[in-house]
């Protein structure tokens, strides 16, 4: 059974200037520790000449993976406050990777929480966050005189349409959260008089907006 998760929306990366320091961050969604440890790769050899590359990751619904490191940087002032911002806002399956070319100023302890910290806020604000939703695939067929009303109640209720497809008769292909497939099988079945065949299909994710 899937079960309800949040993760980041898309790949993003934002810069911020703190006492001449630059600060880069990147976050990207992930499937596994493998696909996260290839991206950190991937950044280091992009900005090898960096001074830090800092990363953070956490992998699984249940937090099962987290890692992180502070590249050098005074420990626990880096790489740590990154990942504290990943579960401060509850996501997983995602990578963050915050570089760092020094300006010549100290920041200290504090300042340097503060930046990389606030550089993956700031990167999961860009990215946005979704819920990753469990629905249902379903396939409903009717007649073609039946098939406006269907997609009328379809579009009325919200309910993602993936394809239809017009053949003998019309099927639509969707996507349902549990909560609306019984209401959806009942108008279903009042507005074809009974006429129309429901397949139930496997159980996916559906990505909608955060709804915090």
């Amino acid at each position: 059974m899937l079960v309800e998760y949040k993760t980041v929306a898309k790949e993003a990366e934002i810069t911020l200037i703190e006492k001449k320091s630059k600060f880069i961050a990147r976050i990207k969604p992930v499937q596994t520790q493998e696909e996260a440890e290839a991206f950190i790769e991937e950044i280091r050899k992009k900005h090898w000449n960096a001074t830090h590359n800092v990363p953070a990751y956490i992998i699984g619904i249940n937090q099962e993976v987290q890692k992180y490191s502070d590249d050098n940087e005074p420990s626990g002032t880096a790489g740590l406050p990154m990942l504290e911002a990943l579960k401060n806002h509850e996501v997983v399956d995602c990578v963050a990777v915050v570089t760092r070319y020094f300006g010549g100023t100290l920041l200290g302890r504090g300042g340097l929480i503060r930046a990389y910290g606030g550089a993956v806020r700031e990167a999961l604000r860009a990215a946005g966050i979704v819920c990753m939703v469990p629905a249902r695939k379903i396939g409903i067929t009717v007649d073609y005189n039946h098939s406006g009303k269907i997609q009328n109640e379809l579009l009325t209720q919200g309910i993602k349409i993936v394809d239809i497809e017009y053949l003998e008769q019309v099927t639509f292909n969707i996507l349902a959260f549990p909560d609306e497939v019984d209401v959806l099988r009942q108008n279903v079945q009042e507005y074809t008089a009974n006429e129309f065949i429901w397949a139930d299909g496997e159980e996916v994710y559906h990505a909608i907006a955060d709804r915090e």
